[in-house]
């Protein structure tokens, strides 16, 4: 039985993960949820998994869960402190951090110096603090695996190479709904719009990302980290049908790529069980005889220059990557309350990372203030224009 703490039980990800947990409850266990403000779905999932202790970020929301789970023997805490204490708790061996942006940092820092493995769902851990994350993964001798499909499925066409003999990683991206699309074609897209993706159900925040690429931009640096190569090694490819998950080139020119339908269940499982496989039901397989096309373009870093923004925050290196990502969960936000634009997005990244002075080796704590600075400057470029 492996015991699990999921940080962001509520999420896209994370109720896919309580999937897998319920299809294999003789080999699963949860020992600790942690979510921000969805106590509705956060007490579901606490009758039925009966977890030892659970974090509601929003201390009010906190108070409402203690009153509607008095009935169960459950801790429950809040706040940092709160989901630090779930991704430190003594029971669990692997921490699946499903947060939604920089909020994961300081929990998955945690869990690794408490000796957790982590299924990694939280990108912005690896794209801000990697240089912080990754020597400490092999100080302390734990797992960290990716539970992004694009990522599980690099990690899975580099089982049993040799790493060193990796020439490149194409990454393959949807192109997201507005793929083809001119940037004189995205002024007047609105969050309805822009939610619409045309292969993936995810949450609200990633699902923009997907809109402008931003996300593949976070995912080309989070695989800098993960896989040891440079920003050069990382190659998007635009492959709409999202039936090949991303590939690995080598140096005698072989391509080996990880194919499935498009199901975040796949490398969550993947994750959980490694290096196991498990059958996973309710999922379609791939029937080679029915899939008429697999077609590949470059991606247009002129109309989604969130991505190219990327590029250059990852080669610049440093605190600019947590510029860039602050930046983008602001605007992000924003948009999704109809506050800005679509194009405002990728142009406030833009001006937060042309003000930033760049730090090379920031500490933790310094992430966390630039990333409330990033925050007060594109807010106040907002009330500018």
């Amino acid at each position: 039985m492996k015991n699990i703490a999921v940080l962001g039980s509520t999420g896209s990800i994370g109720t896919q993960t309580l999937d897998i947990v319920r299809e294999h409850k003789d080999q699963l266990k949860i020992t600790a949820l942690a979510a921000g403000s969805n106590i509705e779905l956060l007490e579901k999932q606490a009758r039925e998994f009966l977890p030892d202790l659970i974090c509601v970020y929003q201390d009010e929301k906190a108070k409402q869960l203690k009153l509607l789970i008095k009935d169960l023997s459950i801790k429950v805490v809040t706040g940092m402190d709160g989901l630090i204490e779930c991704a430190i708790q003594p029971q669990s061996e692997t921490i699946v951090t499903a947060m939604v942006g920089m909020i994961g940092i300081r929990p998955t820092i945690e869990a690794i110096n408490a000796g957790k493995d982590i299924a990694l769902a939280n990108k912005e851990t690896l794209v801000t603090a990697g240089h912080i994350i990754m020597p400490l993964i092999k100080e302390k001798k734990v797992s960290l695996l990716p539970v992004d499909s694009e990522h599980s499925a690099i990690f899975q066409s580099l089982n049993g190479e040799n790493k060193k003999q990796v020439e490149k990683i194409l990454l393959t991206a949807s192109g997201g709904p507005f793929r083809g699309r001119k940037l004189n074609e995205l002024k007047q897209i609105q969050p309805k719009d822009a939610l619409k993706h045309p292969n993936w159900t995810m949450g609200q925040k990633i699902t923009i990302d997907s809109a402008t690429m931003v996300n593949k931009g976070l995912e080309v640096m989070e695989a800098a980290w993960l896989f040891n190569v440079s920003l050069d090694q990382v190659q998007v490819v635009v492959h709409p049908q999202s039936v090949i998950h991303s590939m690995v080139e080598y140096i005698d020119g072989c391509i080996i790529a990880q194919l499935g339908v498009p199901d975040m269940r796949l490398p969550i499982q993947y994750a959980l069980f490694y290096p196991d496989r498990k059958k996973l039901s309710h999922t379609e397989h791939i029937d080679f005889t029915k899939l008429k096309e697999l077609t590949f373009e470059e991606p247009d870093m002129d109309t989604f220059y969130g991505l190219k923004l990327a590029y250059e925050a990852g080669s610049l290196g440093g605190s600019m990557p947590t510029v860039y990502n602050a930046a983008n969960e602001w605007a992000v936000a924003q948009f999704l309350q109809g506050n800005i634009s679509f194009l405002s997005i990728p142009e406030l990244i833009r001006e937060a990372m042309r003000k930033h002075v760049l730090i090379q080796k920031p500490t933790l704590n310094e992430i966390l203030n630039i990333e409330q600075q990033t925050y007060d400057f594109v807010r106040e470029l907002t009330k500018s224009v």
